[in-house]
């Protein structure tokens, strides 16, 4: 499996900090960052994790077309703060997508996806000509 957006920025820890909304010392107000993925390949499955805490299942779009599956998901928040004559008003949105292009050895119609502590998991089987063959003695003639 390959992941289709890259970042290819030399020093991307370093962009993030200099460019980043509260470099003078402002509040940050953007929450947008990309859920680490774990992948693992089985014998008869791929196991893809994405850790993504404090979501409910509504939350997620998930959708496959052709070969990609893509995940997102955007929270929008609004808060208001009155104290004597000031107000504050603060406006939040949290979102990511993540896209992965699968390999043709996986059924894509019996994927199958569980959200549960934190964790969005999914279960891509392979397709059946893809599993190992199990092993056979052939007989001379």
């Amino acid at each position: 499996m390959s992941l289709t957006k890259r970042n290819d920025v030399l020093f991307p820890a370093l962009m993030n900090e200099i460019f980043r909304p509260d470099w003078f010392g402002g509040t940050e107000n953007s929450r947008s960052s990309i859920p680490a993925v774990n992948i693992k390949e089985n014998e008869k499955d791929f196991e893809l994790q994405l850790f993504v805490p404090g979501r409910v299942k509504d939350d997620f779009k998930i959708e496959i077309d052709d070969a990609i599956l893509t995940i997102s998901a955007e929270i929008k928040e609004e808060s208001e703060e009155v104290k004597e004559n000031f107000t504050r008003r603060e406006f939040s949105i949290s979102s990511f997508k993540r896209a992965f292009t699968l390999p043709d050895t996986v059924a894509t119609d019996k994927i199958e996806a569980t959200y549960e502590d934190g964790i969005l998991k999914f279960n891509l089987p392979k397709k059946e000509e893809a599993l190992p063959k199990p092993k056979r003695m052939i007989e001379l003639k």
